[in-house]
């Protein structure tokens, strides 16, 4: 049997599959067709300090191998989650992942701190410095490795590792990587979502009610597994979490062996919401199929 257990810097999980953020709400409503303790970690939705009220609707439409979303993070808050949502998840047996973003560096310190007395359940925390659906994505601090760096040293206050999740969209994404890991983010999360935009022909107006958004699910698996890999061989020695169209165990093995530790699930679980504990499966039997002993044999096995 494969020893299934792996590491995000400092950070140990009993498995390298975990939910998304934003694909797995707040997470305890996954209870109901899944153990969430069985995975490596639920990644919870990303929050601001405060409520937000997130896109004009519609928000989610089907691509041919995907889907494309323009929700805008809208959440109550990281406040409300830490006493009405996270009591459930915790209840559950799950390792947590609490995930932030916010406007501004004020909102990221915010956010930060208001995490730094949450329960030891929440191991770690996501800083969400890419998400492409906001109003003015001139100002998204993952395309500028400075911006990385500003938004990063913001959320020390969280008292936990922190995982600074980065955009595909980036021309430079080593080096924004690298900002954000010598800024204090123990891993990277690679990646969020592409920007794209569909169209109506019938009323010839775009789709979603932002009009842009986000593209994920199958498509976006070539993509991610790219930016895994550069950044692994940029910065062998950085943790990565690799998240972008996983819907299968090869999906997972792939990722590891460009360079990633840990593998998310999201897009996936719109269509099955046990399709992370099918993955998990699938993969350990890869595993066993292949020989594997340990996980870590893995990481980053396509290099050199």
């Amino acid at each position: 049997m494969t020893d299934l257990a792996t590491t995000v810097g400092s950070v140990r999980l009993r498995t390298p599959v975990l939910t998304a953020s934003g694909t797995a709400g707040y997470g305890a409503e996954f209870a109901r067709y899944m153990k969430p303790a069985e995975l490596g970690a639920v990644v919870v939705k990303s929050m601001k300090a405060g409520e937000w009220a997130g896109n004009p609707s519609p928000r989610v439409h089907p691509t041919a191998s995907g889907m494309i979303n323009s929700v805008g993070l809208q959440g109550k808050g990281v406040p409300h989650w830490l006493e009405h949502e996270l009591p459930d998840l915790l209840a559950t047996g799950a390792t947590v992942v609490a995930s932030i973003w916010g406007n501004s560096i004020e909102d990221y310190h915010e956010a930060a701190e208001a995490l730094a007395n949450a329960p030891a359940g929440v191991v770690a925390v996501e800083v969400n410095v890419s998400c492409p659906n906001l109003e003015d994505r001139s100002k998204m601090f993952a395309h500028s490795a400075a911006s990385t760096r500003e938004a990063i040293a913001a959320t020390a206050g969280c008292r936990r590792p922190r995982w600074a999740k980065l955009s595909p969209n980036a021309a430079d994404l080593p080096e924004i990587a690298v900002a954000a890991h010598e800024a204090g983010a123990e891993a990277v999360v690679l990646t969020n979502t592409l920007l794209g935009m569909v169209i109506d022909t019938e009323t010839r107006r775009p789709v979603l009610g932002a009009k842009k958004g986000g593209l994920s699910g199958s498509a976006m698996h070539p993509v991610a597994v790219r930016a895994v890999y550069d950044v692994h061989e940029a910065a062998p020695d950085l943790p990565i979490v690799g998240v972008g169209g996983t819907a299968s165990g090869t999906d997972v093995v792939e990722f590891l062996l460009s360079g990633a530790s840990a593998v998310e699930v999201g897009t996936a679980t719109f269509a099955d919401p046990r399709a992370p504990r099918r993955i998990l499966k699938e993969f350990s039997k890869w595993c066993d199929r292949h020989g594997v002993a340990d996980v870590a044999e893995l990481i980053g096995a396509a290099h050199g």
